[in-house]
């Protein structure tokens, strides 16, 4: 019999108390070992239309919901006893007659006897006379038929409420509709046009479980091992199915370097797990890299390769998962015989200092020798005054005549000299010199290099990647990233380096993560359209989010007193609502700020976890951290504190500018720092910060109290 969750189960746990949801879980691992078992108690339930929902026992007052057939057991609901057996009763779980997909479908009728004004919106009319102030209503639907909301998985008692929905009526009818119909119809909504159904690369299953729309809402488990990861994560943490349009970039092959990018929360992450587990099971005999720019998402990908593997585990040992820096230091071990000492900044700032001193360098700023070592001469390993005369300084507003990069140029050579004598690399240096040495080498250590979080690539990381795979061959290549996050990197020509992604570049539009209000509010930080240094545009227009929720909210305060205590009792009310600690993030600008989300944290009387470069989440603490280290994250919650209008944008940031043509840069970088924090939050989001706030709340799309 197989064993499965519902998303509808998982989504339903964590709302319950963290005592209960561990109830619950030794439940279901006792269910799985042996579904007879005779303390789950368990009762068909009688009200509901479908004859195979049970219910289970868990404690005095929880339920489990069970869908039992002759050949599986589904876990597809937890509440309280009340609440789960009129979830059930509401329910009926069916193949959907057109698609062939197992779906979770309400009841309409009970739907309507449950909201009556919703159900009254798309009723038929009664005939009325109509007066010349009454517009009339404005169906989003109502020039579809039948047929072409079936082909999009709609059930067939709801087509008719899906024609005659409005515009104010829309979010409240697909909540009630099975997630492959809601997403479609969101896109309708906002395109006009539904997306042609995807090329089946594989035959089709006659299992309805099987069916990629089900695969994402519903997966089995073969063993206990496998449920206990899946019950201690979040759905969306270990879920790792394919939306068809994400099957398409998996399954596409190419034959150059390629990309695929999308705003926050739209799946590049599970894109770039499916290519690398695809490219090793392609490619028998070739190792495959999986890699980002940190050692926390580096272990979050580690675990979602894991669930998406499953029981089949034979690739494996031949799919290196490492951040950036960790995979360079075990190159270098193996390349040179030894790891590389890494200068800090304040190193690499007084060999520039001393080096200027020694050689009498009047009229330039060691604040600007360091940005323009940082960003010019040591990524791009400029070797000699030649060299520095005809490098690009993409992302260097400043410029610089010929003779003052000769004048310039013996600092920065006297300076890496002061670094060699200590013995010491920076990590350009160590990514460079690894680059010039496997870059004529015919044997690669890899055969495919798989990039996360791709927009944080510097351009010796980038010459590196380039170098450790076969220049020819099929999907060697392939990157995952958004412009919008970029927060740590200039911008430079990847086309230059190696990496030419024209025309291999696909834009995923649909957000799984973060809902409709908080998406469309953070995306009111960024333009429409971002292009790179190579004229490729990333058009963020068109992008739908799959759920409704709260719209964010924007409040300021007089005192940071206020403020904390405002924060302690939205994190109390997350509490309250069924929200864990754990799924709760709270975000400022920089370390100074930190010690107001302590003592946010501790008026909640909670505990709080520093998000740091090892670890992001513990069970029972709320995370804090900076805006840098919300990359990647995820959270059900989440608070932006401090945002005060001398914290954000960062005053040191603009204090540092040496030419007043680098302050456009400073101010981009600061507001997808703030676009990166919001969209960490998947159901709700706070802004907070002293009166009046930053300037940027202004575009934030999100309403406001004093």
């Amino acid at each position: 019999m197989d064993f499965r969750l519902a998303a509808s189960f998982t989504d339903a746990l964590a709302r319950l108390p963290a005592q209960d949801q561990k109830a619950v879980k030794v439940s279901v691992m006792d269910l799985q070992l042996d579904p007879s078992a005779p303390g789950l108690q368990m009762h068909r339930i009688d009200k509901s239309k479908d004859p195979n929902f049970w219910s289970a026992r868990v404690n005095r007052d929880i339920r489990l919901i069970l869908h039992k057939t002759g050949a599986s057991l589904l876990v597809a609901y937890v509440d309280h006893h009340d609440e789960a057996y009129a979830w059930a009763e509401r329910r009926r779980i069916e193949t959907h007659p057109r698609t062939g997909a197992v779906q979770i479908v309400e009841s309409l009728e009970r739907v309507e006897e449950a909201q009556p004004d919703l159900a009254r919106m798309w009723a038929e009319p009664e005939p009325a006379i109509a007066t010349v102030h009454e517009a009339p209503a404005r169906f989003l639907f109502d020039g579809l038929d039948d047929e072409v909301l079936l082909a999009v998985g709609v059930p067939a008692d709801w087509t008719a409420p899906v024609r005659r929905t409005t515009e104010d009526a829309f979010f409240d009818l697909v909540q009630h509709l099975p997630g492959e119909a809601a997403e479609a119809l969101l896109e309708y909504a906002s395109t006009g046009r539904f997306k042609p159904p995807e090329p089946q690369l594989e035959p089709v299953s006659p299992d309805p479980y099987q069916h990629p729309d089900a695969r994402r809402r519903f997966v089995a488990f073969e063993n206990a091992d496998e449920l206990a990861t899946a019950l201690d994560a979040p759905w969306d943490k270990w879920s790792v199915f394919l939306h068809p349009s994400q099957r398409a970039v998996v399954e596409r092959r190419y034959n150059g370097p390629a990309r695929v990018a999308g705003s926050a929360g739209t799946g590049k992450t599970v894109v770039a797990l499916h290519r690398a587990v695809k490219a090793a099971r392609a490619d028998a005999d070739a190792r495959v890299l999986l890699t980002t720019f940190s050692e926390p998402l580096a272990r979050h990908l580690e675990a979602k390769l894991a669930v998406l593997m499953g029981p089949d585990r034979s690739v494996a040992p031949r799919i290196t998962v490492a951040s950036f820096q960790a995979l360079a230091m075990e190159l270098f071990q193996l390349a040179f015989g030894r790891k590389p000492r890494i200068a800090s900044e304040q190193q690499v700032e007084a060999a520039l200092a001393e080096a200027a001193a020694e050689l009498g360098l009047k009229g330039f700023s060691t604040r600007f020798l360091l940005v323009e070592w940082s960003q010019v001469i040591d990524p791009r390993e400029v070797k000699s005054a030649d060299d520095y005369d005809v490098v690009p300084r993409l992302g260097r507003k400043s410029r610089l005549g010929s003779r003052q990069r000769q004048a310039l140029w013996p600092i920065f050579e006297s300076a890496r000299g002061k670094l060699t004598e200590q013995a010491l690399l920076t990590w350009p240096m160590a990514f460079n010199r690894l680059a010039d040495h496997y870059a004529d080498r015919a044997d690669k250590p890899f055969g495919h290099v798989v990039v996360d979080e791709a927009q944080d690539l510097g351009v010796a990381e980038l010459r590196l990647m380039c170098a450790i795979v076969p220049p020819e061959g099929a999907d060697r290549l392939f990157f995952a990233g958004d412009l919008g996050q970029r927060i740590f990197q200039q911008p430079y020509s990847w086309r230059d380096l190696g990496a030419d992604i024209r025309g291999r570049s696909t834009t995923l539009k649909v957000n799984y993560r973060t809902s409709q209000q908080i998406r469309e509010a953070a995306d009111a930080l960024l333009p429409p359209v971002l292009r790179d240094v190579d004229g490729r545009d990333e058009d963020r227009r068109g992008t739908i989010s799959v759920f409704d929720g709260p719209a964010p909210e924007i409040r300021l305060f007089r005192s940071e007193q206020e403020e904390q205590s405002a924060v302690a009792e939205h994190l109390q009310s997350a509490l309250a609502a069924g929200v864990t600690a754990e799924q709760v993030g709270v975000f400022v600008r920089s370390r100074q700020e930190l010690t107001r989300a302590r003592e946010a944290v501790a008026a909640a009387g909670l505990a709080c976890i520093e998000i740091s470069d090892r670890q992001a989440h513990i069970e029972g603490r709320i995370s804090i951290g900076t805006m840098h280290l919300a990359k990647g994250l995820e959270f059900r919650w989440v608070i932006v504190m401090a945002c005060d209008d001398d914290v954000l944008p960062l005053p040191e940031r603009i204090d540092s500018i040496v030419e007043a043509s680098d302050l456009d840069d400073v101010y981009e970088t600061e507001r997808y720092l703030l676009y990166v924090a919001a969209t960490r939050a998947r159901d709700r989001l706070l802004v907070t910060g002293l009166a009046p706030g930053s300037e940027f709340l202004t575009d934030l799309h999100a309403s406001t109290a004093i």
